[in-house]
Order: structure tokens, then sequence, then C-alpha cells
């Protein structure tokens, strides 16, 4: 079922950004109409997921398993598989609606929690991309600082990434699956050398712990895994808004899937089986960038090009954060919509610039503890977009009101919906400042992390009872 229009979009709105200005895309957050969408190639839903996960930072999300959550292989092996696959699934979804609706994912969100609540949603989004950049930098520098002997600052390394992030996903939509339909080559490549050279040191270790504290870590590293994976749900239409309204919506949900789906499991296994190979981490070196770096070194100077190229890999994760980073920012109202994406993309790599060199010896924290608030709020965001879609608008848009406020709902079902679904990661949650009530009542002291579950069911049923009253109420 396709978008239903009312009237032609908003003259003001195209004179704001006009869609290609010198090989620069100045196009926002504005609808793309049908007519204007010229992106066939239905393969790069593939790839541009393909390249942005296979990369050095998910190898380092499965080097968490054991030495931070202290599972054995096989339980860290069923944790990856299951909670990759869930947390793919909305990202999946998502990415249909991009030729559906011609509408960035955020903008989407005004459909579910309004003009002024998704603004709310934006925020948080943009601070998830500029999590996320810091991350995917940080995880570069390691390696280039391993590969100097600790002569290079980390710092240098995360203002190479930074710079060669930037000077792609300025350029936008056509350009960002340019260079990602290909940057997965070469690292396909290198994975699959280290991944045969390391095998033959790795074991299957049994779980460092049994009974419930197992089971909390069981669960804990499940919700970081899954947060990993549903950590690309709030981008997922900004990549497909310029295919056509009639693209088969099972295509693009499978290739959006696998392109996720796979990389995220081969490489978080690789990762975990690296920890078990005994190799000898130096102090406040503990990440996975660092752990490839030692596993590369046999290899002399072949090794070490190896690694500068799985460095500056990382631009391919970092460039959908930064792009979207961007539009995000165009969600907070119309004066921010007048300020370009180029520049809110530059203002955002310098926030996590600051952000990498304050927090460089503290990765693993980082990490872990970064991966498990973006399911957070992701969770519970992702299934009120799933219920809107299916149980109160069955697939029926008005499109061409994404930018008319009194068309919109007022968005109090939905942000009342978020707040239940806060509750439950306030009663589930299990960081190490914080560890909610029910999760410490479930494997004390430290707590089982269930806050991400506990999230999402609590924000279904408050959006199943608040939406119908908010919709009879208002009438949108």
């Amino acid at each position: 079922m396709h978008a239903q229009t009312q009237k032609p979009e908003k003259p003001l709105q195209q004179a704001l950004c006009p869609p290609l200005a010198g090989g620069l895309e100045r196009r926002g957050i504005e609808r793309v109409l049908p007519h204007e969408r010229n992106h066939f190639n239905l393969f790069d839903n593939f790839t541009l997921w393909l390249s942005a996960n296979l990369v050095i930072s998910t190898v380092a999300l499965g080097a968490l398993a054991i030495p931070v959550f202290h599972q054995g292989f096989w339980g860290g092996c069923a944790d990856i598989v299951i909670f990759t696959a869930f947390g793919t699934l909305p990202v999946a979804f998502f990415a249909t609606l991009g030729p559906k609706l011609g509408l960035r994912q955020m903008t989407i969100s005004r459909f579910s929690f309004g003009w002024n609540g998704a603004k709310i949603m934006a925020l948080f989004n943009v601070w998830a991309c500029i999590g996320w950049s810091a991350v995917s930098a940080l995880i570069a520098a390691q390696i280039l600082t391993a590969l100097s002997g600790g002569r290079l600052p980390i710092s240098f390394g995360v203002l190479v990434i930074a710079t060669l992030t930037t000077g792609v996903s300025i350029y936008g939509y056509r350009y960002v699956h340019r260079y990602e339909r290909y940057a997965w080559l070469p690292m396909a490549a290198i994975f699959l050398i280290l991944t045969l050279t390391t095998l033959p040191e790795m074991r299957i270790t049994p779980a460092i712990s049994n009974g419930p504290e197992a089971l909390a870590g069981w669960v804990s590293f499940g919700g970081v895994v899954f947060g990993a994976a549903i950590g690309w749900s709030s981008y997922a239409a900004d990549y497909t808004v310029n295919q056509p309204e009639q693209t088969p919506r099972s295509r693009v949900f499978w290739f959006t899937f696998g392109g996720i789906f796979l990389p995220c499991v081969l490489l978080e296994l690789l990762g975990m089986g690296l920890t078990t190979a005994g190799f000898p981490l130096p102090a406040h070196q503990n990440g996975g960038g660092t752990l490839v770096a030692l596993a590369l070194r046999p290899l002399g100077n072949p090794g070490a090009l190896l690694l500068v190229v799985l460095a500056l890999g990382m631009v391919a994760n970092n460039i959908p954060n930064d792009y979207s980073l961007g539009l995000s920012m165009q969600v907070l109202g119309r004066r921010f919509h007048r300020v370009s994406r180029t520049v809110w993309t530059l203002l955002g790599a310098l926030c996590y610039v600051t952000i990498d060199l304050l927090a460089a010896h503290h990765f693993d924290a980082l990490l872990a503890n970064f991966l498990l608030i973006v399911a957070y709020w992701l969770g519970p965001w992702s299934i009120i977009l799933i219920l809107e879609h299916f149980w109160i608008r069955r697939g029926v848009y008005l499109a061409d009101q994404w930018d008319t406020p009194s068309a919109l709902p007022q968005g109090w079902a939905a942000l009342g919906a978020m707040g239940a679904g806060f509750l439950g990661v306030y009663l589930g949650a299990a960081q190490a400042l914080f560890v909610g009530p029910l999760a410490e009542w479930l494997s004390p002291p430290k707590g089982m992390d269930v806050g991400f579950e506990l999230g999402v069911l609590l924000a279904a049923l408050a959006y199943l009872i608040l939406r119908p009253w908010e919709r009879r109420r208002i009438g949108r």
C-alpha cells in the first residue's frame, strides 16, 4: 500500500535546500517526491550495511563477551546470533519505509510522536550518532597507536578518521552509497586472513561463572549485542528515500537484514575467539583494536599494512553516523532546518573528537555502557513506530503532512509510552553507576540487565492503551 498525498510539497521547503549544488547534496529532511527518485540499485541496501558493520568495532564488541561478561564460548555464540537477529529486525523494517514515504527516519517519527515529541527523539538520535562516531574513531586510533608501539598518540588517529569520515558524509546520499558499495571488499579479505591465521590459537572456553551469575552475564551481554544491531534503526530510512515508491519491500527488508546480520555475527564471533587466543594485552590498551593489532603482528610489514587498512576502514562505519546526525538536527524545527546539513555534520565531528580525547583510556567501559544505553531508548522507540504502522495506520500515511504540525498527532501517547519504557529501563538496568531494583533482585549484587526487554514491553503496553485514547480525543 503506497503513501497517500493531499497537496503538493510546500515551495518554501524546496527552496530551503535544493537537491544538489556543485555535487554537494543540499537536500535535508524535506520529502523526496516519487518523480525525483533515481536510486535503482537495490543491492546497495546490502552493501551499505555490510561495509558499515564489516569493521573492527564489530570485532571489539564480540571481545567483550568473555573478559567483561564472563561468558563461555557456546553461550557467547548463542547470545550473538539470537540478539543480533532481534536487533536487526526493526532496522530492516524501517528501511522499507524510505521508498514508501520518501522521508527520513527521524522525520517519520513525527507520525507517532508529533511535531514536538519528534524533536526530543531527534535529540536522542543526535546523541547516539555522536556516541557511535566516538566509539568507531577511538577503535581505529587504538590500532594506529598499537602499530606505532605507542609513539603515535590516540588523538592523531581520532583526527585522521574524523577528517576522512566528514569528507565523504558532507557530500550526501549519493556519495555515501558509492563509498559503501566497495568499502567492504578489502575489509572482507583482511578479516578472512585474520581468521585463518588466528583460528589455531583460539580455544572453546567454559563460562567463568555459573548459575544465576552466568545467566545475568548472558542476558546483559545480549543487551549489548542487541544495542549494536538496533543502533542503526534510527537511520534506516535515510538511505532508501531515493528508491522508487514501487520498490519491492521484501527485497529492501532482506538485503538490509543480511547486510547487518551477517557481518555482525561473523565478526563478533571472531572478536570473542581472539580473547581466547592468549595475546598479552598491555595496560590501558584492552580494546578490540589492540587485540587485532597483536594478532597480525607475526605477519610483519604486511600485517602492519593490513592494520592501517583496518583503521581506515572505520570510515565506512562512521559515515552513516555523521550523515544522519545532520538530518536529525533539522528535525528540531524550521530554524534548525534552515541550517545546512553539512554544518551540523561538521559540528557533530567536533563533538565526538572531543569525547574521544577525554575517554581514550576507558574504552571497554565506554563501549559496553554506551551500547546498553542505546538499546534502552531505541527499543521502546522502535516498538512505538512499529505499533503505529501496523496497528494504528495499517500502513497508510498522508506523507505530504510530514511538515504540518496541525495534521500530526500531538504525541502525548508516544511520549507517555516512552516514559513507561524508561520506567522499565529504571527497574531492569544494571550499569556500573546504577543497578535497578528488579535487576538487583534477579541477580544480586551486580544485577541482571533486563532494561531493554522491560523497556520494550512496558512501552508497547502503554502505547496500546494511550494511542487509541489520543486518537479519539484529538482525531489524528
